[in-house]
């Protein structure tokens, strides 16, 4: 009996060991497998070391588009997108970055209160030092989303959106309300000119119509020109390089813009009337020619009057015992 219960603990011993030792090689193998990374054509990695007995320095950048790369035992791969990006700003709720409706408000110079929508476009800069800068910048943090959630800039699409959101989003709309307050309203949106205490109105919404498009030109030009700039000083560095903003649309508030639709009802209203007085004066002028005419050949009115006959009358009489019967008539 003992020598059964000295085969049977040997059995358990070697038994506990031969788990243990399938525990440590999975570890061992996922871990090996965790120890190689490598990045798609439109991402770039910064890796991390993450070792039990490592600091927690950058070890590694990986460029787009790489092979399988070792980058040492519990490493951490940020990833972030490596080509041309794009932050919309938009009305319509299935496009811009931001759920549901979003339009920058900002008011003109003369304190009429503008949507502004337009897109940013923009991407990494890829060198190595300041790839390794922006990751010990903004990859040791989170960022809050409009969701509610925290992220860090690496954690995908949510995480990159957040951090455009929250670090690039202000920068975006202080320069907007810059560059909107230096012009007017109307000098933006011409048919504004329709609802301002502007004795010149309509005379002035036809010059307004042909300048409005080279002013949003020129507020797109200075808005690319300051973004540049303010985006490295906020940032720091040229992290973000390529910008162009593209304006897309300037609208007004629903009430400014209902009054705009009811002045330019109004306009077409009158002009109707007065294309109608302008007709009524040429009716006018054309019936006194036409007398005039034939005064001077009574005939002549007798022959147009014969004309005007309809073709289903067949007997006409003026009066004067009178009458001229057409021919097939009774």
């Amino acid at each position: 009996m003992r020598l059964i219960r000295q085969i049977k603990h040997k059995r358990i011993v070697f038994g506990a060991a031969a788990a243990v030792a399938a525990i440590v090689l999975i570890n061992v193998g996922v871990s090996f497998s965790d120890a190689f990374d490598r990045t798609d054509a439109g991402e770039v990695a910064v890796v991390r070391n993450g070792g039990p007995f490592d600091d927690r320095n950058i070890r590694q950048v990986i460029q787009p588009a790489s092979g399988l790369t070792w980058i040492g035992w519990y490493s951490e791969s940020h990833k972030y997108p490596a080509q041309q990006r794009f932050y919309t700003i938009t009305s319509d709720p299935k496009r811009g970055d931001r759920p549901g409706v979003d339009v920058v408000s900002t008011p003109s110079a003369d304190g009429v209160q503008m949507g502004i929508e337009g897109t940013l476009y923009f991407s990494l800069n890829l060198d190595d030092k300041t790839l390794r800068d922006f990751d010990d910048k903004f990859g040791t943090r989170t960022f809050n989303s409009v969701d509610g959630h925290a992220y860090h800039a690496y954690d995908g699409d949510a995480g990159w959106s957040a951090f455009l959101d929250e670090i690039v989003r202000p920068v975006i709309d202080n320069d907007l309300r810059q560059q909107i307050g230096n012009f007017r309203c109307a000098q933006l949106v011409s048919s504004c000119a329709l609802v301002q205490n502007n004795s010149s109105a309509t005379a002035s919404t036809g010059s307004a119509a042909t300048t409005n498009n080279s002013n949003i030109a020129a507020v797109q030009n200075a808005i690319n020109t300051s973004l540049t700039q303010d985006l490295q000083s906020t940032l720091g560095d040229k992290f973000l390089i390529n910008l162009h903003f593209d304006l897309v649309r300037v609208t007004l508030p629903d009430d400014v813009q209902a009054a705009v639709d009811k002045a330019q009802a109004a306009f077409a209203a009158v002009s109707e009337a007065q294309a109608q007085v302008a007709q009524a004066k040429a009716n006018a002028q054309a019936n006194e020619i036409r007398q005039q005419g034939y005064s001077a050949c009574p005939a002549c009115a007798t022959i147009d009057e014969m004309k005007a006959i309809p073709p289903n009358v067949t007997t006409f009489a003026p009066g004067s015992g009178f009458a001229v019967t057409q021919p097939g008539g009774k």
